[in-house]
């Protein structure tokens, strides 16, 4: 298998060209989040482009949806999307490369990017898959900011009720928002034990941009027999270059010329780095 980490860097490049080409996007969470997709596509669900409407595919919701620019990358990177049309389309008036993800294109299950909607509606789709006496997983991705949200805590309840053993949250736990220090706004404490005590299995990811880490995080969860899990990777907003790194002011932003060079020098160095480890 082709270099993954390696590739992240070449991903890394084309979610920020397709930011550059759309004069819009939420740069800083797609760099935090986008290693978890390369893991989640690339290494551990059955998902094919050739087989969309397949009843045993695992299905994703990215559930913090502004992050789309990452998950367009990464499918057109496995053959659900073309690259060059979202980058001549995305934003742009009628244009189906929205600013969120759209279930008119394939590969993607769920509109989203209202917060707290994709783990309610993930358990949905596992108590789905229980009934129907299917294999299938389900996969949700979420933001450490949106866990604000009410609707977050209903999902934790229910998905522990019906012991949906099928079913994996990812909180990207970057510890930024929009608004500053995710702590400073709606503080978390041990996040571990307050997801623990709803009755999940719960894995910490030291490092949530390391794809081997993920990787065995979610081939324990695989493991895990009567209830749902949690994988809490531990994230670096703008992860890939110090231009943008653990800077909430690069929540949503578009770079100047100067900076984008600079990232994507940052990108090939990281990269080179990656294909000599």
């Amino acid at each position: 298998m082709e270099n993954l980490k390696a590739k992240s860097f070449d991903l890394r490049k084309d979610t920020v060209d397709i930011i550059v080409a759309g004069k819009g996007g939420h740069i800083g969470g797609d760099m935090s989040v986008i290693d978890t997709l390369i893991s989640l596509y690339f290494c551990q669900m059955n998902v094919s482009p050739e087989r969309l409407d397949d009843p045993d595919r695992d299905r994703f919701v990215l559930s913090k949806g502004h992050s789309v620019e990452a998950y367009y990358a990464v499918l057109a990177a496995r053959g659900f999307l073309d690259l060059d049309d979202i980058k001549a389309n995305f934003s742009k008036f009628g244009s189906k490369y929205i600013g969120h993800p759209n279930n008119k294109l394939p590969g993607i299950e769920m509109n989203s990017g209202s917060l707290g909607h994709g783990l309610p509606v993930c358990v949905g789709m596992a108590l789905a898959g229980k009934k129907d006496n299917r294999d299938y997983r389900v996969y949700t991705v979420m933001g450490d900011g949106e866990l604000a949200e009410g609707s977050v805590w209903e999902g934790f309840m229910a998905g522990h009720q019906y012991k949906l053993d099928n079913l994996c949250a990812v909180i990207d736990r970057n510890r930024l928002q929009i608004s500053g220090n995710t702590e400073d706004v709606m503080g978390h404490d041990d996040l571990h034990e307050r997801i623990r005590s709803f009755g999940w299995h719960v894995i910490d990811v030291k490092d949530g941009n390391d794809i081997d880490q993920l990787n065995a995080a979610f081939e324990e969860a695989k493991t895990v027999k009567g209830k749902p899990t949690a994988v809490i990777a531990n994230t670096v907003k703008g992860c890939g270059s110090s231009v943008m790194e653990n800077k909430a002011n690069w929540h949503h932003k578009v770079p100047t010329q100067e900076e984008y060079d600079q990232i994507i020098a940052d990108f090939a160095a990281r990269k080179e780095a990656a294909l000599h480890e």
